[in-house]
């Protein structure tokens, strides 16, 4: 394609080489070249962007991955947003596989919705739409004012379980905690699959910072300053008639597995894989239920901290993630994790949307639970 008569540009934001390569692979589908511009980071940690050709008029899609520094990454596509916007682009699009923060959003106690002024963030830089993968949570394209696609990684990962698991028909597909059931399900029903649950207590476990149960906190006798308190055991409601409910607080039982996975393959799906000590001590539970070989399949492998130890060392067989975020460094560290490259979805996405043709072709087959 001849690139100064394709009316678009594709650009990497990324300063880091090891963050380019998903956007030289999507170039290389769409048989354009990767626009000119430089990235970088000065002296004092400031992140400059120089734009080296002129796109004024044009569409601009700016391929984002996050590494682990998350917060250069988040400067990096704010700068060059802006940097584009200032330089006249037509429409900046932005695509990023892996939304950064999409974790921060619910309101925890005292805290923000982070990825709520994120996506205002992007807005005044100048992104009028944006192209992620298989967010958080659905509900995130609330948060902005402009059109979100969220493509699915699913198809990729459920035809790398057709093609590479030996003898797939045996398993059964395993969701780490009741929020994770539908995805699971979703799962199970395309590939014919039965389905088995994990429920119990999960050391360190998201929810815990949001359900609750050390609220409220403890009363405290004050005589100066008369109020609204909560009722704890025979004390007396500070006005008559306005007296709550006792709040019971929460207990998890000990994790036990909902379904049957003796002398099966159990196959544990997920959109995040972090921290994977929740993987690991769901890895032993299903061995000692007699799950002779275990996979790990995942839209987005952060694999933080000492991951891929933590998997060299564990239960688990495979892990499977996509190139959404760079991890080839963790893979040099353990050959257990495997990688599903993405980039001919992202890449149509971007075709199509250039063109102004449907997208409903990349969610054919694809559930809402998905």
């Amino acid at each position: 394609m001849n690139v100064a008569k394709s009316g678009y540009r594709v650009f990497s934001a990324n300063s880091s080489a090891a963050c380019t390569e998903l956007a030289k692979k999507i170039t290389e589908r769409l048989g354009v070249e990767l626009g000119k511009s430089v990235v970088f980071q000065e002296s004092n940690r400031e992140t400059r962007v120089d734009v080296k050709e002129s796109v004024r008029g044009q569409t601009i899609f700016i391929i984002q991955t996050i590494p682990r520094d998350v917060n250069t990454a988040i400067m990096e596509l704010l700068v060059m947003a802006y940097a584009l916007k200032t330089s006249c682009a037509k429409n900046i699009i932005g695509v990023i596989p892996y939304f950064p923060y999409s974790k921060q959003c619910k309101m925890r106690k005292r805290g923000s919705i982070v990825c709520k002024l994120l996506a205002s963030m992007l807005a005044k830089a100048g992104l009028t739409h944006i192209i992620t993968m298989d967010l958080h949570q659905k509900e995130i394209q609330g948060f902005f004012s402009f059109p979100v696609d969220n493509l699915r990684a699913s198809p990729f990962l459920l035809q790398y379980i057709q093609e590479e698991v030996p003898d797939y028909r045996n398993a059964i597909i395993v969701a780490k905690s009741p929020s994770a059931a539908k995805r699971a399900q979703s799962y199970a029903e395309r590939l014919r699959l039965g389905l088995a649950v994990m429920h119990g207590e999960a050391q360190c476990s998201e929810s815990d910072m949001a359900d609750g149960r050390h609220s409220p906190p403890c009363v405290r006798n004050t005589s100066g300053h008369p109020g609204l308190e909560l009722p704890s055991g025979k004390q007396q409601a500070p006005f008559p008639g306005i007296e709550l409910p006792m709040m019971m607080a929460k207990e998890k039982p000990p994790i036990t597995v909902v379904g049957d996975v003796g002398g099966r393959i159990a196959i544990i799906v997920d959109d995040i894989i972090d921290d994977v000590e929740d993987f690991v001590a769901a890895a032993e539970i299903l061995k000692e239920r007699g799950a002779y070989k275990i996979y790990i399949m995942a839209t987005h492998g952060l694999l933080s901290a000492d991951a891929p130890r933590l998997i060299e060392e564990s239960a688990i067989d495979e892990v499977v993630v996509t190139n959404t975020v760079p991890h080839e460094v963790q893979k040099l560290q353990c050959p257990k994790i495997k990688t599903v490259d993405v980039s001919m979805i992202l890449a149509e996405a971007i075709r199509r949307i250039h063109n102004g043709e449907s997208m409903a072709y990349l969610f054919r087959n694809i559930t809402t639970d998905d």
